[in-house]
């Protein structure tokens, strides 16, 4: 593990950077938005967007990339992220907002692929695993981090706009500077939904609901506490812990399924994260349920990603796993683009606590689907599934396929491990015999 933070601390600081900026953004919008007198649903418009744009640029960027290059695709698409996180205080309406949130959400997309790219050339085959793990403990420490930096300044006014901009600003700069040879871009016709859906029913229903869930969380939470009355501090510390537990928990349930059947580890994780979403909508009242609830609802909606991921490749065949990657990212993100309107109309309907509602409505239906598919067929043995590999709903295609990567590489180490041990078996057998 030190060896990679020694080959990649520049990338790695730069992304951190990147992801504190990107984190204050997104929940400073919602309360910002409060502030200035938006419904929650025009808020959703404004949330939902970025999910479309970011859907957009996992899609466009591998072109850009492909015609320009990886540097000129990096510098400009960085450049508008951090002139829209100046724009939005200026131009204080919620239908520019969508439209700056959908350029947002393509850039930062592009800006991913791009920055995933460079991280993945510059570690071993050896050590990818060890550095997709790095990635996202900076990813979540990032967004966590940048929870605090609401308090340093006033929503309604300017400071905490351009906290993020320059702080997106200074993360090209270690990126750039550590960029070694570029890499290599390639891409796999993507599996069409058709064949993914004949694969695993479970992996693609799975992901569209978890989109919903993600999108609600990572978009509507600011919004649901703007709504329900919560001061900034408080605000702060909800989205916080939100994303601390999604931190905390990623490796325990990575533990528990590869030694479990992963449709009952997603099953109890969707159980645990409705039962929580219930409890925060009855009892919000108090701050710290309020809190406890948003750490158990992270802890178990973020790792359910990977979850999915490696659930679907214990079905697939190894030249499958790349193909598949692009449908799973689509399917997520159309469940993404639809989680926050869906929220703000329940929330329209019955009140703030429809934000814990729609969480609770999606992951108990995650859970039931994935109980009615227990019945419908026999699990994969565990000795013949493959390693979990940790990547967040925030991954663009390039993560998600060097998880595939790590997947495969992982089942492989096993397999010849496992047919070595058999012939030492074998041949004690014979000699035993002889």
């Amino acid at each position: 593990m030190l060896h990679v933070i020694k080959g990649t601390w520049a990338l790695l600081f730069g992304i951190l950077l990147l992801m504190v900026g990107n984190g204050v953004q997104g929940t400073l919008l919602g309360i910002r938005g409060g502030i200035e007198g938006f419904s929650a649903f025009e808020m959703s418009f404004v949330m939902s967007a970025y999910f479309l744009g970011f859907l957009g640029g996992s899609k466009l960027a591998p072109e850009m990339i492909r015609r320009v290059g990886h540097i000129r695709v990096f510098a400009a698409l960085g450049s508008m992220v951090s002139a829209i996180l100046i724009l939005y205080p200026l131009f204080a309406n919620p239908w520019v907002w969508v439209v700056g949130r959908v350029v947002m959400g393509f850039c930062l997309s592009g800006v991913y692929v791009t920055a995933e790219s460079w991280l993945n050339n510059a570690v071993t085959n050896e050590r990818r695993g060890q550095a997709l793990s790095l990635y996202v403990i900076v990813q979540m420490a990032g967004i966590v981090a940048a929870q605090g930096l609401l308090l340093v300044g006033d929503p309604s006014g300017f400071v905490l706009f351009v906290i993020p901009s320059v702080l997106v600003s200074i993360s090209f700069a270690p990126i750039l500077l550590a960029v070694q040879p570029t890499p290599a871009f390639e891409t796999t016709k993507p599996m069409s939904l058709r064949v993914l859906w004949a694969v695993s029913p479970l992996g693609c229903v799975g992901l569209f609901l978890l989109g919903g869930v993600f999108s609600a969380l990572f978009g509507m939470a600011s919004v649901y506490g703007s709504e329900a009355g919560l001061s900034v501090p408080q605000i702060s510390g909800f989205v916080a812990s939100i994303y601390l537990g999604g931190l905390l928990m990623q490796y325990p349930i990575g533990w528990l399924s590869d030694r479990m059947d992963r449709r009952v580890l997603i099953m109890g994780a969707a159980t645990v994260g409705a039962v929580a979403s219930a409890l925060a909508m009855v009892m919000a009242s108090d701050f710290y349920t309020l809190l406890m609830a948003a750490f158990v609802i992270g802890g178990t909606a973020n790792p359910l990603y990977a979850l999915f991921l490696a659930y679907v490749n214990d079905h697939l065949e190894y030249e499958d796993m790349a193909a598949a990657s692009g449908g799973l990212v689509f399917i997520s993100g159309i469940g993404a683009i639809t989680g926050p309107l869906i929220t703000a109309w329940i929330m329209g309907q019955v009140g703030p606590q429809g934000f814990f509602l729609f969480l609770t409505i999606l992951s108990a239906s995650m859970a039931g689907y994935a109980a009615w598919r227990m019945t419908r067929s026999d699990a994969v043995p565990v000795d013949e599934t493959g390693s979990y590999a940790p990547v967040l709903p925030t991954a663009s295609p390039v993560a998600v396929g060097v998880a595939q990567e790590v997947f495969i590489e992982t089942a492989q180490e096993a397999e010849a491990e496992a047919n070595a041990e058999a012939e030492r078996d074998l041949a004690g057998h014979d000699g035993s015999a002889a």
